[in-house]
Parts: C-alpha cells; structure tokens; sequence
C-alpha cells in the first residue's frame, strides 16, 4: 500500500475520499467502490500506486484520438480497477476484479522506467487507459510530471467520473483526452454503469475550459441508448456545450461481459448516429470498430475534400500534419481543429 492523496479525515477514523463523484466515505479497512482505495487506522491508501497491469505500444488512433498527432504512437498502460460497473465493459478482466473484492494483480510500475520505456520505443505521448486512470491517480501525476518534462505528452482516456479536485490536480499536466459518454440518461448511468451522468457532463464542461483536446466516445449498444432521441441528445449536448469541433466517434458494440446476449451494432445504427450527428452541427463523426468504413476518414467540413485517409487504425494518407498547408485544407484553405 502507498498513501493516497485526495481525501479527508472523519470523526471516528472513517474517511472521504475526493478522487471520484462516488465520494466514498469508508470505515476502517472498508475499500472505496473501484476496490483500489482503502483505509487503514484512519488513512487511506492506495494499492495501485506502483502495479501496472497492462502495458502497451499503440497507434493513438487506437484510444481513439483522431485529430491529435495523428499517425504517431503512444505508451499504454494501466492498473487494475475502474470507478463505474458498466455490464458493458471490453476490459472487465482488468476493472472488475477488484470492486469483486478480487486481489489487485499488476507488476512493478516506476514512472521514470514508464518514460524511458516511451522515449527507448519511439512514442510521441503516454496514454493513461484500458482501465479508468482516475484510480491510479497517483501513479498518473508522479509519471505526467516527468511525461512532460521530456517533452512527450500524457493523454488521458476516462469514463469522465472524477471529480473536479482530481481534473484541477491534472490539468497542467494532459494535453489530450478521450472521455466516454456511456448514453444521455441517469437511467442508463445508473442501472447498467453504477454511476452517475451529471458528473461526467460537468467533467466534459470543464475539460473543455482546461484547453486539452477533447474527443468523445459513445458505445451505442443495440436497445439501450441507440435511439434517436438518445443519439440526437448526445450530439447535441456535444455540438453545443463543448463545440462543433469536438470529435465524436460512435463506436460498434460487440457482446461481452454481461452483455453476451445483446447482438453486435448493426453498421446502419451507426450510420445513422453519424448523420444525427451531422445534423446537430458536429463537423466530425466517426463510425468506430467498423475497419475501412469510409467515415474513418476526416473530410474538410468545408468543401468535402479527404484530408487525412484512415483503414483501421493506421493513417494512410495525411495533409493535415505536413506539407505548407499544415493545419488547413488544401483545396479551400480552411482550418482543421485539431493538434497535427
């Protein structure tokens, strides 16, 4: 165990903990709802300072981040345990285990070592993901610190359920973030995430008025939050709030978890999220787990012209980053939102 930062002291040896919405209150050995907090004699600790779980090198396009430095890679890692329950999850063999009360498996993580490891393998940034990096809170800030100070960036790819001592504690140190937004009802949030919407839509405000890059991800899941109104909303709360330039890929749900019985996204539902999407101003949308469809590409909102030609997660064609039109279209000159 490591001490934890972010929490408060109660009468009586209970504790607060401030890293999440959930605002856990725990009793003496009680561990927080993500299984990875716990208080011991009045303090609380955390079990996932230093035990990395999974550990990788990916194309960014992979979090997915489709409009910051495009084509480069990323150093992926993450410790076991996750802030919300979501019967959904596509990694729940590494955030369940220990909300389940499951021991906390991981290997030795030193930040300086995570660095090196970028820099030795040729990535532009760290990404913080797989499972929720609000959980290992601690072991994101000890590394972001020295992500920056060699010049590489940190991404951040999150359920969006931290709280704002925790995004403030973490907003000189990320450029970029990837931020679920599961569906657009507390129904949904509550019933099949453990969780609540409120929070992650002021997460999204705030992450906005911080300056990173900001891309939205929603999984649309067949009979659950891939109606219309449901798709409509969420494009809407996007286009407005946060702005017309704000990514937003629709990803493809397969069966998995609990969820096995629930067949996969037809490629129409997503299509037409795409198109709703268009229709509540956003400039860009992207069709996600659907490899070579033509919507993986961005497009000039302007004149239409493909300016940066993906399949998958590689880029296999890319005017935005290069050449004495960086930044713009081409054919029309206009600006791309984005970090290229």
């Amino acid at each position: 165990m490591h001490p934890a930062k972010l929490w408060k002291p109660l009468a009586g040896g209970k504790v607060q903990c401030r890293l999440c919405s959930h605002y856990c209150v725990l009793a003496d050995g009680g561990r927080g709802q993500c299984g990875v907090r716990v208080n011991d004699g009045g303090a609380l600790f955390t079990l996932v300072a230093d035990r990395v779980a999974a550990l990788a090198v990916d194309p960014v396009e992979k979090k997915p981040l489709f409009h910051f430095r495009p084509g480069t890679t990323t150093l992926s890692l993450a410790t076991m345990g996750c802030t919300m329950s979501c019967t959904f999850c596509q990694n729940f063999s590494l955030s369940q285990p220990p909300r389940a009360g499951e021991p906390v498996q991981g290997r030795p993580a030193d930040p300086a070592a995570l660095v090196r490891a970028a820099r030795d393998h040729g990535c532009a940034s760290l990404s913080y993901t797989y499972s929720e990096p609000t959980v290992f809170f601690e072991l994101v800030q000890a590394t972001a610190e020295l992500t920056r100070a060699q010049g590489l960036d940190n991404i951040l790819v999150s359920n969006g359920f931290m709280s704002p001592e925790c995004l403030e504690a973490l907003g000189p140190l990320v450029q970029a973030a990837n931020i679920d937004l599961k569906a657009f009802s507390e129904e949904f949030y509550r019933e099949i995430c453990g969780a609540r919407l409120a929070p992650v839509l002021d997460t999204l405000r705030r992450i906005k008025a911080l300056g990173w890059w900001l891309e939205v991800t929603t999984l649309v899941i067949p009979g659950l939050n891939d109606s219309d109104a449901e798709l409509a909303a969420m494009a809407g709360f996007i286009a407005t709030e946060l702005g017309p330039d704000v990514p937003w890929h629709v990803s493809r749900f397969h069966p998995d978890h609990r969820l096995r019985g629930v067949p996969a996204t037809p490629l129409a539902t997503l299509e037409r999220a795409w198109r709703l999407g268009h229709e509540a101003g956003l400039r860009f949308v992207y069709p996600g787990n659907v490899p070579g469809h033509d919507a993986e590409s961005t497009r000039c909102p302007g004149c239409g012209a493909v300016l940066l030609r993906r399949a998958g997660f590689a880029v296999q064609d890319n005017v935005l980053s290069h050449g004495p039109a960086r930044g713009h279209c081409p054919e029309c000159g206009l600006p791309v939102a984005g970090v290229w």
